[in-house]
């Protein structure tokens, strides 16, 4: 069975051009350009990728990333015109697994796609056996004192190998390295905004504090 491909654009020529390089690729892609209809869309087809567009008519990119990650995790790629660090920071911080800046080429569109999939698919090692939590690699969960938490792809690679190595102090360019080896490029504040978002999502289902900073090296998962 194809894998399915939402394309949110509302420049039709660059929507079908996007379309027409994917479907080359073997992935079944659906269009829309109104920002309205996305979530509903997300909710009745269950897509395994979404590239999102950030500025669209009727509801903007941001809004439907929030809205997404409230009930999916599925992969979500941003394409923008907007290049500013706190745009892209915002997106990540949101759920999204990657940021397209236009313009950009079709082909860097299909090899990001690839990458995120790959990752998203990738099964990590076992973790350590702990009855207060599960991880369920194929859904991409994580169960805390028997509460499930509600994690971005990227924010499960990131609990899973912490948890995996517990104990070890990982600075953050040896965690952006494990989250992104397609070289592209982020900054350290993207890690800790992962961290920060995390911890949040922690803190709701126990009161330990199991993701500790090292001053001045990183980060490391302790119970």
């Amino acid at each position: 069975m194809k894998e399915k491909i939402l394309i949110v654009e509302d420049e039709p020529k660059l929507a079908q051009l996007l379309n027409d390089y994917l479907e080359q690729e073997l992935y079944e892609c659906h269009t829309l350009a109104n920002g309205l209809e996305v979530v509903d869309w997300v909710k009745a087809e269950q897509p395994n990728m979404m590239l999102l567009d950030l500025m669209l008519p009727g509801k903007d990119g941001m809004s439907i990333c929030r809205e997404v990650r409230q009930f999916s995790s599925l992969p979500i790629i941003m394409t923008t015109a907007k290049v500013e660090e706190i745009d892209r920071l915002l997106g990540l911080e949101l759920g999204a697994d990657d940021y397209i800046c236009k313009p950009y080429s079709p082909r860097e569109v299909v090899a990001r796609v690839k990458a995120v999939m790959r990752r998203y698919k990738s099964s990590p090692e076992d973790a350590p056996i702990d009855s207060d939590i599960l991880i369920d690699d194929s859904s991409y969960q994580v169960s805390v004192l028997g509460k499930t938490l509600e994690l971005t792809p990227v924010e499960f690679r990131l609990f899973h190998y912490l948890y995996r190595h517990a104990g070890q102090v990982f600075s953050r360019d040896q965690l952006m390295d494990k989250l992104y080896n397609d070289g592209r490029v982020v900054t350290d504040r993207t890690v800790d905004s992962h961290i920060k978002n995390l911890r949040r999502k922690l803190s709701a289902v126990t009161e330990q504090e199991l993701i500790h900073s090292v001053y001045g090296v990183g980060y490391r998962f302790e119970q």
